[in-house]
């Protein structure tokens, strides 16, 4: 194979870039050779826009059974991402899923076990990862330059206004969406938070306001407290009915402290790490000399056509990916686990009861306003 013949599956917004993207060979070893939507107005509008080389399905299934394509981007709904994997890999179709990998980890899981019988490539659009910040912050936490982890937190704010919401009768709605910030929002966050640190999160107690600040039915502001394997804490706070925003990562681990804010990484760094000098101290008061250090960094941020470059240079040349698709389940087992907290007002260990999870979930989505339309 010296060319990846692609199809997207769901041309709403992203989807029509990704779809652009590969029509306007943008992507190096990859050509669109099919699309699919399940609204018939989208599919008209790509038969006009993409002329008649491009074959537009009526569904995803007809497209997948087609042999017109070798893989499949899937740009749906959340609700569809895991069972629309599930049937590419059936067919041993490699796979680029839009984030979030689904809405519950049970899915997902089984999602991920259909990928592992597969020799299919399975990559998910964590874009973020291509980010030359956070690639330079997780460098240094896998170099060893902080030391052990002791706590991190993020603040991150989405702004979003009523009309936003209103764009479309599924958005804010558990029928709908499945979640609201914390599934809409802040994959990209939630994935980074354990892909930078490599810390295994063991338990988390979380307060969600829903619909505090807009007319909808899931979060709009949570507040997560976190531990770790390693005994270090998380604080997640994220929202986005907060103007202006703040998006800031904050690590402190025995070497210093480092802060990603506008772009920048600062690094405070312990001249003594501060075990050391506890253990060596002997003045009372006192503490590590610390030196500000502004961190370089190199690079730009590839986005969303470079997941889909390096997925497709997987495929045909073998090198490693920088987002697996298995790794979805990272950060939906963080907003699952923050929800279920909320929702029984306690305590959630992880991993999450995916059971109890999926019940909770289904009592919302049948009083949901969005099924009732």
């Amino acid at each position: 194979m010296n060319k990846v013949r692609l199809g997207v599956i769901g041309i709403g917004m992203m989807g029509t870039v990704y779809a652009k993207m590969l029509l306007n060979k943008e992507i190096k070893g990859a050509e669109l050779t099919a699309v699919t939507d399940q609204k018939e107005e989208k599919r008209q509008w790509a038969k006009d826009a993409f002329g008649e080389d491009i074959d537009v399905f009526d569904s995803p299934e007809s497209l997948m059974k087609s042999r017109k394509v070798d893989g499949v981007i899937i740009a749906t709904p959340h609700f569809e991402h895991a069972e629309l994997a599930v049937k590419a890999f059936k067919m041993d179709l490699h796979v680029l899923c839009e984030k979030p990998a689904g809405v519950y980890t049970k899915q997902v899981r089984e999602m991920n076990e259909a990928a592992a019988k597969t020799k299919a490539v399975f990559s998910i659009m964590y874009n973020q990862r291509t980010n030359p910040v956070y690639r330079k912050v997780r460098e240094l936490v896998s170099a060893g330059e902080l030391g052990e982890i002791k706590r991190t937190i993020w603040i991150i704010d989405w702004y979003r206004s009523q009309s936003y919401h209103d764009m479309g009768s599924w958005r804010g709605t558990w029928a709908g969406e499945g979640g609201g910030v914390l599934l809409n929002q802040d994959p990209h966050q939630l994935d980074l938070w354990q892909w930078i640190t490599s810390l295994t999160p063991v338990r988390i107690r979380a307060f969600c306001g829903f619909g505090k600040h807009y007319n909808i039915e899931v979060e709009d502001e949570v507040t997560a407290y976190t531990e770790f394997n390693n005994g270090a804490t998380g604080l997640f706070v994220t929202s986005t009915g907060i103007a202006p925003e703040t998006n800031r990562l904050e690590i402190y681990a025995d070497k210093g402290k480092l802060v990603v804010e506008n772009n920048q990484i600062t690094f405070y760094r312990n001249r003594i790490p501060e075990r050391q000098f506890n253990r060596e101290w002997r003045g009372g008061f006192g503490t590590p000399e610390n030196w500000k250090c502004d961190i370089p960094v190199h690079g730009n941020e590839s986005g969303h056509k470079g997941i889909i470059e390096n997925w497709v240079e997987a495929i045909l040349f073998g090198i490693a990916l920088i987002a697996p698709g298995v790794e979805g389940i990272n950060g939906l087992m963080l907003s699952n686990a923050m929800h279920l907290s909320e929702w029984t007002d306690d305590w959630v260990t992880l991993p999450v009861d995916e059971e109890l999870y999926l019940k909770n979930l289904r009592e919302r989505m049948e009083t949901s306003v969005y099924k009732k339309n």
